[in-house]
């Protein structure tokens, strides 16, 4: 699957991503916003990447990845939602098109917690966290229409199924 970015841009944006103290440094952040930057200026390029969609739900496609990083593609069909999470690792994305809502959480038990913000996040929005915790939220597309975000994640794609840590149930709101 990582077939969709040529070979040279995928070394290009990994090798961007490599820095010596890892992906837990502020440079690392850095380095993972100005890669997500260039990526959300491009709509039509990642627009035109033959990315899997799932009508309601999010899909994930791989973009690029290694020992260290993993980038991905995630298309949002409108109504879609994660459930809400926490990282085990370092999270960076940005929005390519559309708009998915960010809602933060604070945790009041071991699985549970409460919303404590929400906001649109629309095209050319990027963020970055360190798992430093907790940096506990859920994104959704209330659409209209299909979002899509690029995610950098510091965690090898082929030892982990994924960047979630923890999953949460919300109480209240």
């Amino acid at each position: 699957m990582q077939g969709f970015l040529s070979e040279e841009r995928r070394g290009a944006v990994l090798s961007s991503l490599r820095t010596d103290e890892g992906t837990l440094s502020r440079d690392y952040l850095a380095a993972a916003r100005e890669v997500l930057h260039e990526l959300v200026a491009m709509p039509d390029l990642v627009r035109r990447l033959p990315l899997d969609r799932k009508p309601g739900g999010y899909t994930r496609n791989l973009l690029a990845g290694n020992d260290a990083v993993s980038v991905w593609a995630i298309v949002w069909g409108e109504g879609s939602a994660t459930s809400i999470h926490d990282h085990h690792c370092s999270c960076c994305f940005g929005v390519v098109s559309g708009a998915v809502t960010e809602t933060w959480y604070r945790a009041i038990e071991a699985t549970r917690a409460v919303p404590t913000e929400e906001q649109a996040r629309g095209a050319g929005y990027v963020a970055c966290m360190l798992p430093t915790g907790p940096n506990i939220h859920r994104m959704r597309n209330f659409g209209p229409g299909e979002a899509i975000s690029i995610h950098i994640y510091g965690y090898d794609h082929e030892e982990h199924a994924s960047s979630v840590e923890t999953e949460y149930t919300a109480i209240g709101g």
